[in-house]
């Protein structure tokens, strides 16, 4: 299949509706730990990028749409999550510069650097009780099973279902970045928001993927 800026406005916009919708559940989850605003500026970023994206022409190559959403996003949400997902987006501009549609390929690698620029940025390992605890084994997921040779859709699958286990563990783990690692065990039993809304924007890049390749597949 191949994905040109117009499908990523819809991608955007998906991940937007999701986050829209579960944005007062992950508060509640940040208020558990943290400060109780995770949601809100979750919700801030996922809109202002969708705007973003959704306001540029939808001929531009897509490396431009991914430029777009992280200057979006930081200028929405300064703080915290911010500049993780900034510079994932510009990360994914990179892998996807000097090309004008993105093939399957290219698209997994855009979700690969996404998840490497937020680990990177955030210097944050798996076990750390952050969003690296679901988007590395999202990313490894996807790609082991793209390179065993599964189709586009059962790769997102299976990076969705490491994600999800991914954020389901950090209940367990005590936090060594961020607000929450003041309060030592005391974080033990909730599982970290920036897992949970990571979860929601993998799973919408997931439902995104099958759909598109669906599309691609039936017409």
């Amino acid at each position: 299949m191949t994905l040109t800026t117009e499908d990523l406005q819809q991608l955007f916009a998906g991940i937007a509706e999701d986050i829209t919708a579960e944005r007062d559940c992950l508060c509640e989850l940040d208020g558990a730990i943290g400060d109780g605003d995770h949601g809100l500026a979750m919700d801030a970023g996922c809109q202002a990028a969708a705007k973003a994206v959704g306001a540029i022409d939808a001929g531009v190559a897509p490396t431009t749409a991914f430029n777009v959403a992280a200057k979006a996003f930081l200028n929405a949400v300064g703080a915290s999550s911010g500049p993780l997902y900034a510079t994932a987006f510009m990360r994914a501009g990179a892998a996807a510069k000097d090309k004008q549609v993105l093939s399957d390929d290219d698209f997994l690698r855009v979700f690969a650097a996404m998840a490497q620029g937020i680990q990177e940025r955030g210097k944050a390992e798996p076990g750390e009780k952050t969003m690296v605890d679901a988007w590395k084994p999202a990313a490894d997921a996807a790609l082991d099973a793209w390179q065993s040779g599964k189709p586009l859709p059962q790769c997102f699958e299976a990076g969705e279902r490491a994600a999800r286990a991914g954020c389901e563990a950090t209940s367990n783990m005590t936090a060594a970045k961020g607000r929450a690692s003041r309060l030592g065990d005391r974080v033990i039993g909730h599982i970290d928001p920036g897992a949970a809304s990571a979860v929601i924007i993998i799973a919408a890049i997931a439902k995104f993927a099958q759909r598109q390749w669906l599309s691609h597949h039936t017409s």
